[in-house]
This record gives C-alpha cells, structure tokens and sequence, in this order.
C-alpha cells in the first residue's frame, strides 16, 4: 500500500498528464513609460522556465561594466556545466570558451550549458549566483521572484511572475542598450558553432519584433517575454503558460496589438531606475566588489594647494565668477556621464577654452593684481611615495580643460580601483597627458584591466 501512494504522488506531481495545462498569466506595458496596459494573473508566482536566463544575462552584462569580467576572458566549463540537460551548446567539462560566446549561446540558443558556466564564472558557484540574481531581482522591484539556478530548468522554490519578467525585460533594454541586438539576432556564431534563434519564428512573421526570450519547460508550459517597435512606440508583452509554441506566439501577437492600440502615439520615456549594484558577496553578506552606483553625495572636486596669491586675495573678479559656473556645470555632466561613459574623445585642436579650476579658486581683485597669479598645480589627494611610484595614463588631450575634466569623470566611474591615487595633467608639445598617480605596480596594472574592461584607452607609467 505504501509503494502504491508513493508511485500515484509520484504520477501526480513529476509526470504530467495528457492534456495538463500550466497556469496562464499576461501583462502588457508601454516600454516607454511603464505602464500597464493589460494584465491578467500578473502576480501569480509561476514557473518561469528559461525566462531566468534574462537575469542571468543581465547580470553578466552588470558585471562586465562593474569590471569583473572581460567579454573575452576565457571561462573554463566545470562538470555541472557541461552536464546540465539541452537546450545546450555542448560545451565540454575542461573546455575553454571567451565568455562573449557564453552569452550570445544563452541569449540566442537559450543554451543551459551556458547559462551555468556564466554563473559559475561570475560567483564560483552556481549557488552563489543564484543569490545574486534574486538580489538584483529584489533591487528592480521583482518582489515575487526567488531564483534558484542560471537556466529556469524546473526545481523547487524557482518561481517568478508575469509582471516581474516584464519588469526585468525593461531593464534589459533600457539599462544594457549596448547587448539588446543579441536578442533579434536570426542566428549567431557562439565560438563552436552557429545557433539558431529560439524566439525565431516571431521575430520572422510580427512587424517590428526584436526581443527578447523564450521559455519552455512541462511545469510553466511555454513562455514569452517579447518586444515590438513601431515608429515612437515600444510594447513589452509577457506570456505564462502558452499551450504550444505557436497557439503562445500567437497570444503574444494579439497582446502587442493591443499594446499598439492603448498606447499613445507619443510618450515621454521614462527609463527606469538602475538597480541598487549587487554583486558577490562574501561571509555576512558583505559585498566583496564595490562599485559607485549613481551620483556620490560627497564632493570630488580637486583641493588648491595654497600659495601665497591665493592667502591674500580678498575678492573675486568678474572672469572667476564665470570660470566658477563653467567647471560646476562641468563637475556635474562629468558625474553624470561616469556611469554610462567612462572616455571622452579628444577635442578639436581649435578649443580655447581655459583649463578647469576648482570652484573654490580665489583670484586677486583686478584693481590689486598687477600681473597674472601663478598657475595653480590640482592635487586630487595627498600621498606619500611610500613604493607608490607607478601610473596610468588614459590619454592625450588638446586643452587642459579636457585632460581634467576625463580625470574626473574616470575617477568617479572607478572609484574603488583608483582610491588615493593623484589625478595630475602632464603637458607637453604633443599635448595635455592625462594620468593618475601614487600607485603600485600591481594596482597600476589592475586599474588599466579594469578600464580596459570599459574600453577606456589605459596604459601603465613606470618610476621616472
């Protein structure tokens, strides 16, 4: 009698009966603003299938930017990537791949294989990365979602909702514009092979689709988070539980046109926060990597040495009023631009604007100061030398003004790795050497890594 219980739960909850139908859920929204549109079982927690990867995605792409991987670092593939069940790449346990490929075969191909192997190379473990996606998910307003592996594969406590997913599906496309295309790609080269698409046939046959993942597994039925655009208009449509492939493509169709139709044909975008940074973290949940995440509340800017000029000067002439506003206005976009823009290009030779001084620069009153006062030399922080005798120069500028306004703004964008170091400017017949300086040799070489990793031009200055 008990062997008969045990088989008949067993039928019950692991085997699915014909005709079993998964719970069906929708949510539609304008992209642009974020508002809903339709919505029906939005908050209902269901399985999300390979959904999950979409989080996977973003945060390999969330630790790119945050420097902790490289898209060509090579990821070596453990056995429990290797051994995860297809939809898969056919990675080989022992085999190395640059981790670019990872994400084109788990974006495109919806690879499970690769969806581990990132996770494993971001955290250690799969484990570890799932915490972190439910982390992030929390810190983007994904209250009812829990994530329990890379892949979606159907395990027990992994469960999101329709209104989560196209929560995250907006996060995607707004926060990492720079990877969206992998989305719409038909196929993609994924270093061993080329993949073929698994949301292809909506891509093919619905106007304006670009995006973004499939999901499929017994227990959630088939899913679709899917994007369209349309002349000034963009819908994000969300589908639980399609009976088929092609009755769920035909669902989300219906629910974009219905997008289209409610959505006004100009709308203000609204982009939405980026989540609060949640990388790894170590023992009592202290985050191990540190990044700036928006606008520091403490001032950066650069101290004036004193000099005698500056002890004696009892006014200020109208031209340090105006050199005052230009560098705030400065200051403020270069804090602004730290986040999505780690370089500035060079200017045109022609730019003859005066170099950038602190805002607390005090000049002489003109009826008092006879001759021009002594350039000022900016130091970042003090430093004693102390084997710290090493540098990083991030490029050569035509003005001054530009060599420190790019120090400022990398400085900010990598705060952690450039900590105590000295922003100076170096000027020469060639041009303005903009540099930091007061480091070692290992953290000089670590700091160029990290911006090379955000495609900042860097490269290592030796003692002199």
């Amino acid at each position: 009698m008990g062997l008969f219980l045990i088989a008949l739960l067993w039928l019950l909850f692991f085997v699915p009966l014909k005709g079993f139908a998964a719970p069906y859920a929708a949510v539609v929204i304008d992209a642009r603003t974020g508002e809903v549109l339709h919505s029906r079982n939005a908050d209902t927690r269901l399985h999300p299938a390979s959904l999950t990867k979409m989080m996977t995605l973003y945060i390999a792409f969330e630790a790119v930017r945050n420097g902790e991987i490289t898209l060509d670092t090579p990821v070596r593939i453990t056995k429990k990537a290797a051994a995860e069940p297809p939809s898969k790449l056919g990675l080989r346990s022992g085999q190395t791949i640059a981790f670019r490929y990872l994400i084109r075969a788990a974006a495109v191909k919806s690879a499970n294989d690769a969806a581990t192997a990132i996770g494993i190379a971001i955290s250690g473990s799969e484990a570890a990365f799932a915490r972190r996606m439910t982390r992030t998910a929390k810190a983007m307003g994904m209250s009812r979602t829990t994530f329990k592996n890379a892949h979606g594969l159907t395990e027990s406590g992994h469960l999101s909702t329709a209104r989560d997913m196209t929560t995250l599906g907006r996060h995607l496309l707004y926060d990492y514009p720079q990877y969206y295309n992998l989305f719409s790609r038909q196929s993609t080269h994924a270093g061993i092979k080329t993949v073929p698409n698994t949301n292809r046939r909506l891509l093919a046959a619905y106007r304006g689709a670009d995006g973004i993942k499939t999901g499929y597994t017994r227990a959630a039925g088939f899913n679709l988070v899917a994007s369209a655009k349309r002349k000034n208009e963009r819908i994000i449509a969300t589908v639980f539980g399609g009976k088929s492939g092609a009755s769920r493509n035909a669902k989300v169709a219906e629910l974009l046109d219905l997008g289209f139709r409610r959505a006004p044909s100009r709308a203000p975008i609204r982009k939405p926060g980026r989540p609060v940074y949640a990388g790894n973290t170590g023992l009592g949940g202290t985050t191990q990597v540190a990044r700036l995440t928006g606008a520091p509340k403490k001032s950066l800017r650069p101290i004036v040495r004193p000099s005698a000029a500056t002890q004696v000067a009892s006014a200020v002439v109208n031209t340090a009023n105006q050199d005052r506003d230009r560098i705030q206005s400065g200051i403020a976009a270069a804090m602004a631009e730290a986040d999505i823009a780690p370089t500035a290009p060079p200017v045109d030779s022609s730019d003859t604007r005066p170099a950038l001084r602190p805002e607390n620069l005090v000049l002489a009153a003109a009826e008092t100061v006879k001759q021009p006062a002594p350039e000022q030399e900016i130091v970042t922080r003090l430093s004693t030398s102390g084997g710290h005798l090493w540098g990083v120069n991030v490029g050569r500028y035509t003005t001054r003004y530009e060599a420190e306004k790019v120090l400022l703004k990398t400085a900010l964008s990598e705060m952690t790795t450039l900590e105590g170091t000295l922003r100076k400017v170096n000027q020469s017949s060639r041009g303005f050497d903009a540099t930091f300086q007061g480091m070692t040799r290992e953290q000089a070489d670590l700091a160029c890594r990290r911006l090379s990793a955000r495609n900042v031009t860097c490269f290592m200055i030796g003692p002199s």
